[in-house]
């Protein structure tokens, strides 16, 4: 086994068990080390600190799955760390009514670098690291073995960067399957509604798993309701709404191709057709347009408005930018909402604090000259879990606003 040594004023995290042991914190790296290569930690005394893998020279060095010094890395190693997920995820998560959850949730499932999104009996899989992917055979082995699906689809989305360093002779193609067969389309359950999951070509590994609980909490709010679901993708908002009672809904997104889905996924949940709205429109624009009363939008009788955009920073640089996005974007909403009306805004952005999103939404509000009172806060979902250390893993917030 390859060991590394840890300068001992570094060794405070490992410890800690974060999972992220960056180049510095090395002593020194031999070289010719093969990106997935497993290594053990050690302290400048020789102490065993934590095992994990070799993945880059730089910057994020080792990726750790493991602070038991006997535990061999092997397919079983692959079958303990899958199986744990996936029982946690079957007991807490699903049911008669829910099908589609998150089963490996990277770091956070000691397994750094791996996602794996379950879609009824299919699994969308991502390797976020060359590291990682180094044992791809013998994560989908245990995948089959235990899981059971009947097709394995990849959607490593980044993957021209993760190996910008590589040494590994991998293919490079990012969307391929990787086991079985896989549909165009997948149908699968969530809270008892139906969504249709374009696996090979939406974004991410399909559908945005981590809003179940925000998408089931929108209930209340809406019955009798007109309700503007902004940034929609597929619907899954729209759909929770009109289940509900709202009287009214309108999806806007950008791409043409997501309300088509989401079009069939009001159809396939038979809602009232006539209830349902579809425009494709850049977000920020419809809703400067709205302000402006612009009569070729329609009426604007929303009391109940929706904020799920994209990532708006997606570089630590960028921040201030992309909290000024957020700002612009729930100004307008604000603006445009009745007095007791609901504004749900949610930001997916790691390098944004859920602090500094409610500053941002508070720097909102006086802009619009409202009084915004948080009812509800949302983090990440029961099936993605988080590890208590690994604080760069969260992402997701989500509040449920009542506006003066």
């Amino acid at each position: 086994m390859i060991k590394l040594t840890v300068l001992n004023k570094r060794v405070g995290p490992i410890r800690g068990r974060h999972p992220w042991v960056f180049s510095g914190a090395l002593k020194s790296i031999p070289e010719g080390l093969e990106s997935g290569m497993p290594v053990h930690l050690v302290d400048e005394q020789g102490k065993f600190l934590a095992q994990g893998y070799f993945n880059s020279y730089s910057q994020i060095a080792v990726r750790l799955w493991s602070w038991e010094e006997s535990e061999e890395v092997n397919p079983s190693f692959f079958e303990n760390r899958i199986k744990a997920a996936w029982e946690l995820r079957h007991s807490l998560v699903e049911n008669k009514k829910t099908n589609a959850f998150r089963v490996i949730n990277s770091e956070n499932d000691l397994l750094p670098g791996l996602v794996v999104d379950k879609y009824a009996n299919y699994l969308s899989v991502q390797f976020h690291t060359v590291g990682l992917e180094f044992w791809r055979e013998q994560i989908v082995d245990a995948l089959v073995g235990i899981v059971k699906p009947k097709g394995i689809f990849e959607r490593t989305d980044n993957k021209k960067n993760i190996r910008e360093k590589s040494t590994n002779n991998l293919e490079d193609d990012a969307a391929r399957l990787l086991y079985g067969k896989m549909p165009e389309k997948i149908e699968i359950l969530e809270n008892g509604y139906k969504f249709l999951v374009d696996i090979k070509g939406g974004q991410k590994t399909g559908f945005f798993l981590d809003q179940r609980d925000k998408r089931s909490a929108l209930e209340k709010y809406v019955k009798g309701k007109s309700v503007l679901n902004c940034y929609s993708y597929t619907g899954g908002f729209s759909v929770y709404a009109l289940g509900a009672g709202a009287k009214r809904v309108v999806s806007v997104d950008v791409s043409e191709k997501a309300l088509e889905l989401a079009e069939e996924n009001i159809k396939l949940n038979k809602s009232e057709e006539n209830k349902a709205e579809f425009i494709g429109a850049d977000v920020k624009a419809y809703l400067t347009g709205l302000s402006e009363n612009d009569p070729e939008l329609g009426k604007n009788d929303f009391s109940v408005i929706i904020l799920d955009p994209p990532a708006f920073v997606k570089d630590r640089h960028k921040i201030r930018e992309g909290l000024q996005g957020y700002r612009n974007i729930n100004e307008l909403a604000l603006r445009l909402l009745p007095p007791n009306g609901i504004l749900v805004t949610a930001s997916c952005s790691a390098h944004v604090s859920l602090a500094d999103f409610r500053y941002m939404l508070s720097e909102a509000a006086g802009r619009a000259g409202r009084t915004v009172q948080i009812l509800e806060t949302y983090t990440h979902g029961i099936d993605h879990p988080e590890l208590v250390a690994f604080t760069e893993g969260e992402y997701l917030k989500c509040l449920f606003a009542l506006v003066k």
